[in-house]
């Protein structure tokens, strides 16, 4: 059910980076540090993707992660700059609850979903991380259920129903 979406010329992607991640390996010759950045790319109208990047300095990392990113992107459905229902969604030990808001509310969510919502176009959300707050697992948790979210013209067309009667009596 997840709305995959081919990466195109047409597309501009910005890109946020979520977190940042020293890892220190100790050999008998020493100590190796790598980084490993979790970078989000989106184009402010419906598309978000995430990525992943190791490597030994942080800009390389970054630049991988970018790319990473723009291999995994999804389209969200976006109604009056807000998330269409409310929806919850786990990935991992990240647990993530977000509803729609009225406008002028703003993105009320904290961290790494913050960085998702603004990404993807979304300025009205209200939204709550329950369980673990590691970056890796709630951003995964906030593509994923976002994602799965699903506008009112494609489950009127799921049950059959034209929107036009529903509205109009």
């Amino acid at each position: 059910m997840v709305n995959r979406v081919k990466k195109g010329n047409d597309i501009e992607l910005k890109d946020r980076l979520v977190a940042i991640n020293r890892v220190t390996k100790v050999t008998k010759g020493g100590r190796t540090f790598t980084f490993a950045a979790i970078v989000v790319v989106g184009d402010g109208k419906g598309i978000v993707g995430y990525g992943l990047g190791k490597a030994g300095e942080v800009t390389a990392a970054i630049e991988k992660g970018v790319e990473s990113a723009k291999k995994n992107l999804v389209r969200v459905p976006i109604i009056n700059g807000s998330v269409p229902h409310e929806a919850y969604g786990k990935f991992g030990g990240a647990k993530v609850l977000i509803m729609p808001a009225a406008e002028g509310t703003g993105v009320v969510a904290g961290g790494a979903m913050r960085q998702v919502f603004e990404s993807v176009g979304i300025t009205d959300v209200l939204a709550k991380s329950k369980g673990s707050s590691n970056p890796h697992n709630l951003v995964k948790a906030t593509i994923q259920t976002l994602a799965n979210m699903r506008d009112p013209k494609a489950v009127a067309n799921d049950r059959g129903i034209s929107l036009t009667k529903v509205f109009n009596g």
